[in-house]
């Protein structure tokens, strides 16, 4: 049995338990890539059975915060809806855990990376499935983790390189560290991706080409195949090893023909 088929099976059983049992169920944390891919199948299989509806069960893609990197897929009984869901999970979640990962002393403490943070926890034993995003100011730490492995995060996390940090399970909506943005603007021929992979990142066009042959770009969670297609206003684009941004579209058009576009790149 392959990879695609066994998925298919997992989203099916988790769509019927949540409809014969009544209570939410969803998949461990999944990349935007992932998500596309999952819903990709659903299709290919005939399994979307309406607007956000898998095997007649509505389903929303949940990440502890808006607009996260990573979410699990949720399951939802009859008897609740999407914002019904969204607001019992802010107040007190089932699915999801927001832990907070400060030093205890701040003033002998490292400056901590998100590999930092996310290398510690893995130490543990967690799988990375299990754990969202990672949002950190340097210093301190927001943990998104399914909620059958906070208390080891909880109970067990002392240490993150150097530095002795304490750990506190807080409500979603305490998280104070949104991303960051560099806003960038710059005239390319077109709205072309690898004419814009090579504005933001100063590459050549070859190279952006490379890129995207290589299948390290990716647009909207899915896999850019080719350079050749426009970016449309709003499209977040995710470059393996060089970051991401998203693609506020053109301002205008200059006297040469060029478009001057805006881009906000996360810092």
């Amino acid at each position: 049995m392959d990879n695609e088929t066994l998925l298919a099976g997992r989203i099916k059983d988790l769509a019927r338990k949540a409809y014969e049992n009544n209570y939410v169920t969803h998949t461990d944390f999944l990349s935007m890539s992932e998500l596309y891919e999952v819903n990709s199948i659903c299709i290919k299989n005939k399994m979307i059975t309406g607007q956000n509806m898998i095997e007649g069960v509505q389903y929303v893609p949940y990440g502890g915060v808006s607009d996260p990197d990573r979410a699990v897929l949720c399951f939802l009984p009859s008897y609740l809806d999407e914002e019904t869901f969204l607001l019992q999970e802010k107040e007190e979640s089932d699915v999801i855990s927001c832990i907070l990962i400060e030093p205890v002393n701040k003033k002998f403490a490292d400056e901590l990376s998100h590999r930092d943070f996310l290398g510690s926890i893995m130490n543990l034993g967690i799988e990375r499935n299990r754990i969202g995003d990672i949002r950190t100011d340097s210093l301190k730490g927001y943990v998104f983790v399914t909620n059958d492995v906070a208390d080891i995060v909880l109970n067990e996390l002392c240490r993150i390189r150097h530095t002795t940090v304490k750990c506190k399970k807080i409500k979603v909506t305490e998280c104070d560290i949104v991303p960051e943005f560099e806003t960038l603007e710059g005239t390319v021929p077109s709205e072309r991706l690898d004419a814009i992979l090579a504005l933001v990142y100063k590459l050549s066009r070859s190279k952006a080409q490379e890129l995207i042959e290589n299948q390290s770009v990716y647009v909207d969670g899915k896999t850019a195949y080719s350079g050749g297609y426009d970016l449309s206003e709003g499209s977040r684009v995710s470059v393996r090893g060089y970051g991401k941004f998203i693609y506020d579209g053109m301002a205008k058009a200059t006297r040469k023909g060029r478009l001057l576009v805006t881009i906000r790149r996360f810092v």
